[in-house]
């Protein structure tokens, strides 16, 4: 069996950075029930790459490494200080009409690994944007301002939005047949769900380099997420 690496998922590379699409359902850092991992693909190619911040395991999109630890520290302070502009987009349950919506809402990681919006927790700030609306579904911009564990998913859900697929937080799977009329399966299949997780995608990360320099970085759709907007584009508005 061919072993993964990291090259078909590099966006840029230079002697300071390695930035790259994360697919999804691959783990950012060592996971037990993953052989592969990015943090060790990354260091099969450059055994001093190191991760500057994660993203959850379903989760794709931009990811940024660093290749030495002055760039290492440099952007990790960025994420810190809340100096990155992050922005994903999420398919979402429902018809929605965000605009710049703010949710300022604490959030608390509970003995199940969920988390829950708490008045003890810490603090989480997160602003939504519809880009289109569908028949029974949105896409939406998400622009964190903090960085907290399952954040956008959670204040999406508080909004009456959870995320397609996202169970954890009340999101359903989706099937084509809930846009098509008449849509027959062979005999005996069972109607598979067009994503098998949660439909949510870092879009673009924009901080300032090491030379005071402003970068940004953009990771197209993956295949899953792809097929989804096509669908319900093509089912109509």
């Amino acid at each position: 069996m061919k072993r993964a690496t990291i090259q078909p998922y590099i966006l840029f590379e230079d002697s300071d950075f390695l930035i790259i699409n994360k697919p999804p359902l691959v783990s950012t850092l060592e996971d037990r029930q993953d052989a592969d991992n990015i943090l060790s693909l990354a260091r099969a190619y450059d055994p001093n790459a190191q991760t500057c911040h994660r993203l959850d395991k379903e989760t794709s999109g931009v990811l940024v490494l660093a290749r030495n630890p002055q760039t290492y520290r440099h952007v990790s302070l960025r994420f810190e200080h809340r100096e990155v502009r992050k922005i994903y987009h999420a398919v979402v349950q429902g018809t929605h009409s965000f605009q710049n919506r703010e949710v300022d809402a604490p959030l608390e990681v509970q003995r199940d690994h969920t988390v829950k919006i708490t008045r003890g927790g810490k603090p989480a700030l997160t602003y939504f944007s519809t880009l289109a609306v569908y028949r029974g579904y949105t896409l939406v911009e998400c622009r964190p301002v903090t960085g907290r564990t399952h954040q956008i998913r959670v204040h999406l859900a508080s909004l009456g939005a959870p995320i397609v697929s996202d169970g954890l937080y009340g999101g359903k799977p989706f099937f084509l047949s809930t846009l098509k009329g008449g849509y027959n399966l062979k005999r005996d299949a069972e109607e598979q769900p067009l994503m098998h997780r949660v439909a949510l995608h870092a879009m673009s990360l924009e901080f300032q380099d090491l030379n005071s320099q402003r970068r940004r970085f953009s990771a197209a759709y993956p295949k899953d997420l792809k097929a989804l907007v096509t669908q319900l584009e093509k089912a109509g508005r």
